[in-house]
């Protein structure tokens, strides 16, 4: 029995030394099997200096940018939309692990112990979990609506009941995510503690906080919490939307193939939906890229034999490198929207630079600057219509209403009108 508990301590001050924690103090030798190990100062690790630079990096770049999209959303009427409502649930996790997390992880590699109390540390890790779960589902749920309005808009305007009634539905979607995610959460809310580790010569001690409760499932939680995190956070989520992308692909190649010639309001339209479609692809490959560095490391850590003995510079810094991709992720969806949607670019520039929209012709439409596809509903038409005795000469008085269609960046259509003077026109056909 002792020996066991023993086994289990070692264990553990191996994981809070080398893994979660993100305290390393010891620096392995790059051979596999060598287990010297030479306590390495703070002030001669590189980390020391980069890490708390990039995080407040973080900060500030998420903070600017997913408060923006909130201030977009929030006083701009025709940006409430469905996928616009998904990507505000977005900006919403980041700012929530930006302001609760990162000003408190950024001083792992810093200080040699946890300086901010067990609420903190409780706080810190419930928030990220939280988040990530938002991001994934709520990209999940982007990727399914993206592939409806492809695929079938019409089945999907008719199955939500029309514009409101999909709104309502996408809020119901986001609040339900939020659920989802904030359930996901409560192992970490209950089981984050602080810890307080040493080496076997108890020379060197220090505090982390550790996210893994000590006790639960005879002490096989942190494994299955891990892979459980990795299929249901990260794996599964990934394959349902390559699914959707993949069947996505393949309707626009053949629809291009059946269909060479559309009118120019429904190209316009595609090209739109098309565009929304790779902004998600891109938050999804930047999500995918931003967690993969840190469940690589853990799947090693927890599921190889050994691990602790293999670990080396490598997967030093592979744990370092997720470590900063993971919360890179949520200050990058603000910079990847703002180079690719021109209607989000000039809403960043108008706040964030204090540059005025420019005056489109259409008042209603004033700030969503996208392709106007103009149209007179009536116009001056002279014509003759002939038949073999009869000769018809009609004047009609017409009101010429001008109407415009604008197709956003989003893919939704915005219909302004002009109503201009009334003028008369001489219409020559009851045909026309």
């Amino acid at each position: 029995m002792s020996n066991e508990t023993d086994g289990t301590e070692e264990l553990l001050y191996c994981c809070n030394t080398t893994l979660l924690t993100d305290s390393l103090n010891y620096n392995v030798t790059a051979t596999p099997n060598n287990t010297e190990t030479d306590f390495v100062p703070y002030y001669e690790r590189p980390e020391t200096y980069f890490v708390p630079v990039l995080f407040f990096l973080i900060f500030v770049i998420g903070v600017l940018g997913n408060g923006t999209l909130v201030i977009i959303f929030m006083r701009h009427r025709t940006m409430r939309n469905v996928p616009n409502t998904y990507i505000l649930s977005l900006a919403l996790a980041d700012l929530l692990v930006i302001i609760t997390s990162v000003p408190f992880t950024s001083v792992v590699y810093t200080v040699e112990s946890w300086p901010w109390g067990e609420l903190i540390c409780k706080l810190s890790e419930t928030a990220k979990d939280i988040s990530i779960g938002v991001s994934v589902f709520t990209l999940t749920a982007l990727s399914a609506d993206r592939f409806f309005a492809i695929v079938d808009p019409l089945k999907k305007l008719h199955a939500t009941g029309g514009s409101r009634k999909a709104t309502r539905l996408t809020l119901g979607i986001a609040v339900s995510i939020w659920i989802l995610a904030l359930l996901c959460a409560i192992p970490a809310a209950i089981g984050s503690h602080l810890m307080k580790i040493s080496n076997p010569e108890a020379t060197i001690s220090f505090t982390v906080c550790y996210p893994f409760p000590q006790d639960w499932l005879n002490h096989q939680y942190p494994k299955i919490n891990v892979m459980m995190r990795f299929l249901i956070l990260y794996i599964l989520p990934l394959a349902v939307i390559a699914i959707f992308y993949l069947k996505m692909a393949n309707y626009l190649i053949i629809s291009t193939k059946n269909v060479p010639g559309e009118v120019q309001g429904t190209q316009k339209q595609i090209r739109a939906r098309k565009k929304v479609a790779i902004t998600v692809l891109i938050f999804v490959l930047v999500f995918a890229i931003c967690f993969l560095p840190s469940h690589v490391f853990m799947l090693f850590f927890y599921f190889y034999p050994n691990s602790e003995e293999y670990y080396n510079a490598f997967w030093h810094y592979t744990r370092i490198i997720g470590f900063c991709l993971s919360y890179l992720n949520s200050c990058a969806n603000p910079v990847a929207l703002y180079w690719v949607s021109g209607t989000f670019r000039k809403h960043f520039n108008r706040y964030l630079l204090c540059t005025k929209p420019k005056r489109t012709r259409c008042n209603t439409c004033q700030g969503q600057h996208a392709t106007s596809l103009t149209m007179m509903s009536t116009r001056r038409a002279p014509s003759t219509y002939k038949s073999r005795n009869v000769s018809t000469n009609r004047r009609s008085n017409l009101t010429g209403q001008e109407t415009s269609i604008t197709l956003l960046g989003n893919g939704t259509d915005h219909v302004c009108s002009k109503i201009r003077k009334k003028r008369t026109y001489r219409l020559i056909s009851p045909m026309l």
